[in-house]
């Protein structure tokens, strides 16, 4: 069954490794780990698809406020979870929605087969597979790198910590295992991204960056931007 959820907003921030240190003792305090991090933190690998006219990444450059984006999705590098998922843009808000696909439906897609996608029950998965008829989307590029989320219940706050950023250059089978990746962001530094409802809680408001900090980055962009200096 797809997941859908309801428009959230989201603030990004540019900052370094040490004073993420910093913050991450006091937000523990009103947060707490994933479910889906046991661990504290997880891989991601995400593979971006974009049309031939690269309007994905254009929209983004040129600040256009309703726009989308597709990607499949995939956790510490498992194939029994994988997530085709559609990213929308509405101004300052954000939703996502997904289906989750097998590794077999993954293995089609890649080679060219979505026909099959319209078949499914999900809206998402049948969009994708007009856009790719329609607009001939293709894979793009793969972006990696360690998640470390925390969660509050209150105002659906979700904050994640994203390091070690990274493209990947010479493959785009987000199961391959030896590929040669590049940093895109300085060793020291990451991306923190709140996602929250309706409200955020007055503690995040004293807690977070100021917002001289906060940055309207795209991942996808920014790995192709460093991939366009090899291409």
């Amino acid at each position: 069954m797809a997941k859908e959820i309801t428009y959230r907003h989201e603030l990004k921030y540019l900052m370094n490794k040490r004073d993420a240190d910093c913050c991450l003792p006091i937000l523990r305090q009103f947060t707490k780990n994933d479910v889906h991090a046991p661990q504290g933190e997880y891989f991601v690998r995400s593979l971006y698809f974009d049309d031939e006219y690269r309007s994905a990444y254009e929209d983004k450059l040129s600040g256009v406020a309703s726009r989308r984006k597709y990607r499949i999705r995939i956790y510490d590098m498992d194939d029994g979870f994988i997530s085709l998922e559609k990213k929308i843009k509405e101004g300052s808000y954000i939703r996502k929605e997904s289906a989750v696909i097998s590794r077999t439906e993954y293995d089609m897609i890649i080679n060219g087969e979505t026909g099959f996608l319209l078949e499914r029950d999900e809206k998402v998965a049948k969009e994708f597979a007009i856009e790719c008829r329609m607009n001939r989307l293709k894979p793009e590029v793969i972006v990696d790198y360690m998640r470390k989320p925390l969660v509050c219940e209150y105002g659906g706050v979700r904050i994640t910590f994203d390091m070690n950023i990274k493209a990947v250059f010479d493959s785009l089978d987000i199961f391959e295992t030896d590929s040669a990746a590049y940093n895109v962001l300085e060793q020291d530094l990451l991306i923190m991204e709140v996602k929250y409802n309706e409200y955020l809680p007055d503690v995040f408001h004293a807690i977070l960056p100021d917002t001289s900090c906060q940055i309207a980055a795209s991942k996808y962009v920014m790995c192709e931007d460093v991939l366009s200096s090899f291409r």
